[in-house]
């Protein structure tokens, strides 16, 4: 399916974000997800189902002061 991947265009065979978070080589990293917008807690990314044309956002916490 193809979805958007912080602004590029993918495409996957994930069919949930815990998928494609392993697909995008994120599996273990300590990021916030969003799809279409909506936040999706790490409890629910297992469950969270994709869907072709979906927009997913992944962002790493940064350090700053």
């Amino acid at each position: 399916m193809k979805i958007t991947v912080n602004g590029a265009a993918v495409e996957t065979a994930a069919t949930t974000l815990a998928q494609l978070l392993v697909e995008q080589g994120k599996a273990t990293a300590k990021v916030a997800t969003a799809v279409n917008e909506a936040f999706v807690p790490t409890s629910a990314r297992d469950t969270h189902a994709l869907a072709n044309g979906d927009r997913v956002e992944i962002v790493a916490p940064r350090q700053g002061g």
